[in-house]
C-alpha cells in the first residue's frame, strides 16, 4: 500500500456522494481525518477475520470481496466499483471482516478511521439513516442472488452476471467490451458453478454469436438476445 494524495482525486466527490446527509461540519472532519493510499493489481485492501479499524471507499479502479467456502474455495460475494464503501458492516457490527477485499486493477482508495465513523452515525441521524439505506439494499441484492442461484439454470445466471459486470463496471469505448478482466474461475464464482461449466457455456454463448471471447475480454454482440437468456424481461 503506497500512500499518493495525488491518486485521490476524485475522494472528495465521492466522499460528498456518500455522505450527502451529512452536515457541512461532519462532512469537514471526515475530510480532515481520510487517508488516501493507492493498491496494486492482486493486493489485499483488508483480510477475512481481522478485525476493521475504519471504512473504505473506493475512488478509481476496481475490488472484488470474496470469502473462503468449502475446501478453501474462493467465492466472490460482492464486486465494488468507484463511490462504492466497504467494510462498513464489519464495523457496525463490530465483528470481523467475513470477506477479504483484494484489488481487480491498481486502486485508489480512501480510509476513513473507525472511532470517527462510528461517532458520526451517532451524532448525525440523517447520515445513520444514510447508512442505514446502505446496508438495506446491499441485503436486497444478496437475497436476489440467493433466490437465482437455487432457482434459475447455470445458462440463466451466466448471462446475468455477463450483465452485471456491464452495469457495474461499465462498457470500454467501443461501447460492447464489459469493462473488467476477470478470470474464468472468477466468472464461474460469482455465477456459482464449476470453473468447467463457465467455460463450456462462454463458448456456447460465442458460438451463438451473443459475445465474443479475446482472451479474458467479453464483448456482448446481441445485448437484447443475452437479456432475454437471462430470463430478466419483465
Amino acid at each position: 500500500m503506497l500512500s499518493d494524495q495525488t491518486k485521490c482525486r476524485f475522494c472528495n466527490k465521492y466522499l460528498s456522494d456518500i455522505f450527502s446527509s451529512a452536515t457541512p461540519e461532519h462532512m469537514e472532519e471526515i475530510a480532515n481525518a481520510k487517508q488516501c493510499a493507492t493498491y496494486k493489481k492482486g493486493q489485499e485492501i483488508f483480510q477475512e477475520g481481522a478485525h476493521p479499524y475504519g471504512i473504505y471507499c473506493i475512488n478509481t479502479g476496481k475490488v472484488k470481496l470474496s470469502h473462503s467456502g468449502d475446501e478453501g474455495r474462493e467465492q466472490i460475494i460482492r464486486l465494488a466499483k468507484p463511490g462504492d464503501l466497504i467494510g462498513y458492516k464489519a464495523l457496525i457490527s463490530n465483528e470481523p471482516y467475513t470477506a477479504t477485499a483484494t484489488v481487480l486493477e491498481d486502486s485508489a482508495v480512501c480510509f476513513i478511521p473507525r472511532d470517527l465513523f462510528l461517532h458520526l452515525l451517532q451524532k448525525d441521524n440523517a447520515l445513520s439513516l444514510k447508512m442505514m439505506q446502505i446496508l438495506t439494499s446491499e441485503l436486497r441484492r444478496a437475497e436476489t442472488k440467493i433466490t437465482h442461484l437455487s432457482q434459475k439454470p447455470v445458462r440463466e445466471r451466466l448471462a446475468e452476471t455477463l450483465l452485471t459486470l456491464k452495469e457495474t463496471y461499465g462498457l470500454e469505448e467501443d461501447d460492447q467490451t464489459i469493462n473488467v478482466t476477470l478470470s474464468r474461475e472468477e466468472i464461474a464464482n460469482l455465477v456459482g458453478t464449476a470453473t468447467e461449466s463457465a467455460i463450456r457455456l462462454l463458448s456456447e454463448f460465442k458460438k451463438e454469436k451473443v459475445i465474443d471471447l479475446t482472451g479474458k475480454k467479453i464483448r456482448i454482440l446481441r445485448l437484447q438476445q443475452l437479456i432475454k437468456m437471462a430470463n430478466l424481461q419483465d
